[in-house]
């Protein structure tokens, strides 16, 4: 069904508009009528159901385990409150959502659930990662065939979806939980290498140190600069399997020597 609300008349004000248009609660904007002349209530409400319907329904798919977490139900609810406060501030509806940690923080019925801003937090990452732009990756022995100088002197460069998100709750462990049935998690901090390995993004965890070792190479310093940065955080850094977690998430994709 298609419905035809472009406004007739230069009297609409286009705030008002997209203002009641998110809002079931605000009357159809004045100035905004049928062909015939008459105000366009039943044809606006569609439009504005349609809307939010939309904008719901993308929160919903790009939030499961908030949804697993919290139920469908209660999940729609709250993102029409959401949608209301943060509208789409792009035509990009992939990346609609960006606030809803913060959101969280403050929503009465999440209030409560510290853990939930940071599993927020990591599903837009790994949204983000989906759809960032694809390099292809190294073959690990390119790295590990190098001199030490050489090594010490190389500067990787991390694939488009590489980051590094560092969260005060155990968000991957309860994201694995939900979707994969992982073990309990275990509150605790985390740091998590964001990737992705051909379609598909990857979440893993970082041992302590790796976060400081990652963040430098996305910085541009060099192999050397970056693990003594992260031997002087962490005395007994895990490169390894710092190295191994980049490797099978395809985060590297170019070695400059010097």
């Amino acid at each position: 069904m298609s419905v035809d609300l472009k406004p007739r008349t230069t009297e609409v004000n286009q705030t008002d508009f997209r203002h009641a248009m998110l809002d079931p609660t605000t009357s159809v904007p004045d100035g905004l009528v049928n062909p015939d002349g008459s105000q366009a209530e039943k044809r606006f409400n569609i439009y504005r159901n349609n809307v939010t319907h939309s904008l719901a329904t993308a929160l919903t798919e790009g939030f499961p385990v908030l949804v697993a977490l919290l139920g469908e139900e209660f999940f729609r609810q709250m993102a029409l409150v959401y949608l209301r406060i943060h509208p789409p501030a792009s035509q990009l509806i992939m990346h609609y959502g960006a606030a809803m940690p913060q959101f969280l923080v403050g929503f009465p019925g999440t209030v409560h659930l510290k853990y939930l801003p940071d599993v927020a937090k990591l599903e837009l990452a790994l949204r983000r990662a989906y759809h960032a732009g694809d390099e292809e990756a190294i073959d690990p022995a390119d790295l590990t065939a190098l001199s030490q100088p050489d090594l010490m002197d190389a500067h990787l460069t991390l694939a488009p979806s590489v980051e590094v998100l560092s969260v005060e709750h155990p968000a991957l462990a309860i994201w694995e939980y939900n979707m994969n049935g992982g073990p309990s998690p275990v509150m605790a901090p985390e740091d998590i290498l964001i990737s992705r390995k051909g379609f598909d993004p990857i979440a893993q965890r970082l041992p302590k140190g790796g976060a400081t070792f990652v963040n430098a190479l996305l910085k541009g310093s060099s192999f050397g600069t970056a693990l003594g940065l992260a031997t002087s955080d962490v005395a007994d850094f895990d490169l390894t399997t710092t190295l191994g977690a980049l490797f099978a998430g395809h985060a590297i994709t170019q070695i400059s020597r010097g």
